[in-house]
């Protein structure tokens, strides 16, 4: 078994989608073993995204992430991170396969209601993060 880090972004949870993209996730076999909804501070986001802070479009993403709740997750399963980076399927939802989660909710490039991890070794940054050790339950 392996983790991953998931986050259920504001196009996600303004329309009020948790559930349906939780069935989504537990139905392609993955475990939600931690899940909590937060606010990010602008900092918070900015740490999180810090990768792209050169980029053009950091400070639009910042905005996104901060302007209504996420829902941070941690996910469980055999090859978590490939698998769940399947359940979400490509950024572009116009260019994702049939039945993943960006296929199935998302609205734009932008608004692509999820985030994944993308390594093992970023998944274990990405969740330390959000959660300790204690809040893991699964």
């Amino acid at each position: 078994m392996s983790r991953t880090f998931s986050i259920l972004k504001p196009d996600a949870t303004r329309r009020n989608l948790t559930g349906k993209i939780n069935a989504v996730i537990e139905e392609a076999g993955l475990r939600i073993v931690a899940q909590k909804r937060v606010k990010l501070s602008t900092a918070q986001a900015e740490a999180f995204y810090g990768v792209h802070k050169e980029r053009p479009f950091f400070g639009e993403l910042v905005g996104q992430m901060t302007a209504e709740p996420v829902v941070v997750q941690v996910l469980e399963a055999d090859d978590a991170v490939p698998k769940y980076r399947e359940v979400m399927g490509a950024t572009n939802p116009e260019q994702a396969d049939e039945g993943t989660i960006r296929k199935l909710f998302a609205l734009s490039i932008g608004e692509n209601s999820v985030h994944g991890s993308d390594s093992d070794e970023n998944a274990a940054i990405e969740i330390a993060q959000f959660f300790t050790d204690a809040e893991i339950v699964g």
